[in-house]
């Protein structure tokens, strides 16, 4: 581990889950930096660990992740190795850093044999969520666990496959855990147990609501709409809207996304909620008041819309950006589908630029206020800086922030979400844990 100190001035803000901490992609600290130094950014700290898809989560002082060490297995894999499954040994953990100087403060681990899909056993797919004295984390074999922020020790725990007589989704439990007021939600999938909310403090079931066989991999958001909280639920075979408080489903939208891959959070914007998916799906459902019930105003293909896989698209002004189909990173009006202009820069190097981006490539977009700027955190372990308006994208910077060592095909990727406070950013593949100063 090396570590580096760098002072800091002013009011600095966490990151306790994902998406951030209004779950809004914004992230509100300044100053910070208009372009990034040209021997890149400083370090802070870097930690050794092991695999996972997972973002950290940044909260009192803290660093939270999720890593796995697996046991050496051999497989002969036979048909299409995405949908391969075969039991590997190892185990699940969750970190605890000192947010300061990456110091390994507490680790709670246990055994869990994945049998998710053989090309993606590299570890839990969720970012640990924070609150107040607590983290939750759920691992992608279906381990929820409730462990005291500061000791790591448990104070509850679930098994979902065990619980509810579940099979692992192909890839793996990945829908972010949501703290509501005094409840904690989880997709679990199942029969009745699609999604459920359980005492955050004590784990005792509160409530359980809607079937599907595809529990999807999409986290529960919450969205004003309304005047009224809307617990929003994207299972693999419809998009929902329930009752936070209560479980009850005030509508439902059928809405199949390919082998169960609804990923993104669904974003609202008035009353235009906008979803998308794999192979070029999108969709932008009504909730406009005066209608029967929400319905499907507009659908989109390859030229449409805007399908992406894992990232979350964000919604300003009536436009959404975000990464589609083969790194088209696109700007879509929301009321139409129609696009306004679409590029392949973020989702390739500058190394690169003649290539083109693979089938999966993602881009995670994170929004800065007051600046305006975003931040896009690609799978090629680059950072840039650039602006996004409905006339196009500009690019302001880049730079390379954590090496890509996660085999996915042919390719070394990153594919998890960068953490952004204490006007810094954290960052993660297989086998270490970055920090590095955003400080102006």
């Amino acid at each position: 581990m090396c570590v580096l100190s760098f002072p800091f001035a002013g009011q600095a803000d966490d990151w306790p889950h994902y998406l951030g901490p209004e779950h809004d992609l914004v992230w509100r600290e300044s100053p910070i930096v208009e372009s990034f130094p040209e021997d890149g950014l400083p370090v802070v700290w870097s930690t050794k660990i092991g695999g996972g898809y997972g973002g950290p989560a940044v909260a009192a002082g803290r660093v939270f992740v999720m890593d796995r060490e697996a046991e050496t297995t051999e497989a002969k894999v036979e048909g299409n190795p995405n949908f391969f499954r075969v039991d590997i040994p190892g185990k699940e953990r969750v970190r605890c850093l000192r947010e300061r100087d990456g110091r390994i403060l507490w680790t709670h681990e246990w055994s869990c044999h994945y049998t998710t899909a053989i090309p993606y056993t590299n570890g839990p797919r969720c970012t640990p969520t924070l609150d107040g004295e607590h983290v939750y984390a759920l691992g992608a074999e279906g381990h929820l666990w409730c462990l005291k922020r500061d000791s790591g020790e448990v104070v509850w725990s679930k098994d979902f496959r065990k619980d509810h007589g579940l099979e692992t989704p192909t890839w793996g439990w990945s829908a972010h855990p949501l703290v509501y007021e005094d409840k904690l939600i989880c997709i679990v999938g199942g029969d009745g147990t699609a999604v459920m909310a359980y005492d955050k403090k004590t784990g005792e079931e509160r409530w359980r609501a809607l079937s599907s066989k595809e529990p999807g991999y999409c986290p529960p958001v919450i969205h004003e709409h309304g005047g009224k909280r809307l617990l929003i639920i994207w299972h693999g075979e419809a998009v929902a809207g329930l009752d936070p408080q209560t479980g009850e489903a005030h509508w439902s939208v059928p809405y199949k996304a390919t082998y169960g891959m609804a990923i993104g959070a669904p974003q609202l914007e008035e009353d235009s909620l906008f979803i998308m998916s794999y192979h070029g799906k999108s969709a932008m459902i009504s909730l406009a008041e005066g209608e029967r019930k929400p319905a499907i105003a507009w659908e989109g293909d390859f030229q449409r819309g805007l399908g992406g896989v894992m990232n979350t698209p964000f919604i300003e002004g009536g436009f959404i950006y975000g990464c589609g189909r083969r790194g088209a990173y696109r700007c879509v009006e929301l009321a139409t589908g129609e696009r306004r202009w679409s590029t392949t820069a973020p989702a390739t190097t500058l190394a690169d630029a003649g290539r083109k981006p693979a089938g999966w490539a993602n881009v995670f977009t994170v929004r800065h206020e007051p600046s305006g700027r975003a931040f896009l955190a690609n799978d090629l372990g680059e950072l840039i800086l650039a602006k996004l308006s409905p006339q196009g994208y500009e690019e302001i910077d880049r730079t390379r922030i954590i090496t890509p060592d996660q085999r996915v095909g042919r390719d070394l990727l990153v594919w998890s979400h960068p953490a952004f406070a204490n006007r810094r950013i954290y960052c993660r593949n297989d086998s270490e844990i970055r920090c590095l100063s955003l400080e102006r």
